[in-house]
């Protein structure tokens, strides 16, 4: 019988005298469950690891090459997991569980579901029981491994989350079109929060008017930078690991500083309250060059993680206001981004895959441009974006709507491209976030199922809103001829390829009236630009 605490992972060492080298337990109590924990599920409070008993239950996490290179992931991406992981299974081993856990030197399986296979033949469970994993792939992928090993797989509902997959199908049921608006107000006051008496807090349901500043000339000045996180000798380890198996991946690791933990992401958590979420709600939209995080939270890794419960930030935030630390404005936009987008895109992949990422309603066919790989551009914007990007493994959400998601709109990229890209780059990135962020409110290719508009705009609004194109040679004002921007040469462009599916849409007519003013030969010139900027770049 293997004894409570005992170590079982496999680290590439003579196994314990219980496990055979093949991973094989010696019990002599069967197997009752093996318990499954993927990397963005590392929560001691995970369902599948409730009413656990440590002398039937064994534990079971994997380190699968293939989760590294499905998409060429970041090697910020792949640290941030593994190291996550392996920190997880320090506290659980601590606190007296039986965890196999199959580090990635120690297995030559290529995928989670080949690796499960193998330890299901050796193991033999009575059952498999693991949490909704965020990814439809996976969640196929270990059902059909299970079938296959005639094992009864056991998912449990994600409960790390405000909303459940059924609570938002039964909101969605019925209505004509799916809004982020209407489903924000449902769940603020269903779970009351910022509501007096059946109204919004401060009379209104958002601040947006009050959330779209720009630094100005001057800039930011000097903001507190977010709370880092010195890496440890285990992440140490899974920074040598990444740089040894996957030295052609994306990005770098100079920077690496998140956190791995649920203590470290409460203590993010703390110094985001402290120090930036009062001035987080008006800069929210603003870019500025060098400056990576702004007054941006940075804490959706953890979240998407499950190192931090979603319910903790937003108490945090509440708790912040009614202690006369931050304005309603930033609280309200903050809170906004936790209990309304947040839940919604889950709630929006969940109710549409397996298909949502074959949507393609524009038809776009343009290849991604090498550069969003590498940040050779000559384009400021996207210079310091994607720059940023490989440099830290981040953006914030402006940097990704409107400027990398922005110009692969305009261009006409195909959407599967552009989700590849954001899936493989951010640290955060875990696909029921990401793809409907991408395929929906970025390039609007599901045709209106999460966004009611595409979000299409020149290169005046990263004027406005950044510093970018003072230290650009491209003029935002000018859309034909050497100096134009090709923003604004695509954008026009865009309105004019796509006038007769949006010219009458309620939300963005104006855009296409004011392609009405175009001259006819100032049109023909944007086109011929336009087209030339596609061939450049494919």
């Amino acid at each position: 019988m293997v004894c409570v605490g005992t170590n079982v992972s496999s680290r590439g060492t003579t196994p314990p005298s219980n496990i055979t080298k093949d991973g094989a337990y010696l019990n002599k109590i069967p197997l009752r469950r093996l318990l499954i924990v993927l990397g963005d599920q590392l929560s001691r409070d995970n369902p599948a690891l409730r009413d656990l008993d440590p002398q039937l239950d064994l534990i079971w996490m994997c380190e699968a090459r293939g989760e590294a290179t499905h998409v060429p992931s970041h090697k910020a991406r792949t640290v941030l997991f593994l190291a996550a992981m392996r920190h997880f299974r320090e506290q659980l081993q601590a606190d007296g569980l039986r965890v196999r856990y199959l580090e990635l030197e120690a297995h030559d399986h290529p995928t989670l579901d080949a690796a499960l296979s193998a330890d299901l033949a050796n193991l033999k469970p009575q059952q498999v029981c693991m949490t909704q994993p965020g990814e439809y792939r996976v969640l196929s992928a270990l059902r059909s491994t299970c079938v296959s090993a005639g094992v009864a797989l056991h998912c449990l509902e994600d409960d790390h989350f405000l909303c459940s997959t059924d609570e938002f199908a039964h909101w969605a049921e019925g209505r004509k079109e799916l809004r982020l608006e209407h489903f924000y107000r449902w769940i603020r006051k269903r779970d009351d929060i910022l509501m007096d008496g059946g109204k919004p807090t401060g009379g209104t349901w958002n601040f947006d008017k009050h959330n779209r500043k720009n630094f100005g000339k001057r800039g930011p000045g000097t903001i507190r930078p977010p709370l880092g996180f010195e890496p440890n000798a285990i992440t140490r380890d899974v920074m040598q690991l990444v740089e040894r198996h996957f030295p052609a991946a994306p990005g770098q690791l100079q920077h690496f500083d998140w956190p791995l933990s649920a203590e470290q992401a409460q203590a993010a958590l703390e110094d985001f309250i402290a120090h930036r979420l009062s001035d987080f709600g008006p800069y929210q939209d603003a870019l500025w060059s060098g400056e990576p995080y702004l007054y941006h939270a940075r804490l959706s890794a953890a979240l998407n993680l499950k190192l931090l419960h979603p319910r903790q930030a937003v108490d945090a935030a509440l708790n912040a206001h009614q202690q006369g630390q931050a304005p309603m404005a930033s609280v309200e936009g903050f809170i906004r981004q936790i209990l309304g987008w947040r839940e919604y895109v889950r709630g929006i992949y969940w109710r549409n895959m397996p298909g949502y990422l074959e949507h393609n309603l524009l038809q776009a066919q343009q290849p991604l441009p090498d550069f969003y790989w590498t940040a050779e551009t000559d384009y400021a914007c996207l210079q310091a974006a994607i720059g940023q990007v490989l440099e830290y493994g981040y953006g914030h959400h402006i940097q990704r709507l409107m400027v990398t998601g922005l110009f692969a709109l305009l261009l006409g990229v195909e959407p599967v491209q552009i989700h590849t890209w954001y899936l493989a780059m951010f640290v955060d990135a875990v696909e029921w976030v990401e793809a409907p962020n991408t395929i929906g409110m970025s390039q609007f290719a599901d045709g209106g199922l999460l966004a009611s508009k595409p979000y299409a705009a020149s290169g005046a609004y990263i004027q406005r809103m950044s510093n970018h194109c003072s230290q650009c040679r491209y003029d935002p004002k000018q859309a034909t001829g050497e100096s134009a921007c090709p923003f604004t040469t695509l954008f026009w462009d865009f309105l004019d390829r796509h006038q007769q599916r949006f010219a009458k849409h309620p939300r963005s007519a104006l855009m296409w009236r004011n392609l009405q003013r175009l001259p006819s030969e100032k049109l023909v010139s944007i086109r011929k630009q336009a087209a030339a900027l596609r061939q450049q770049l494919a």
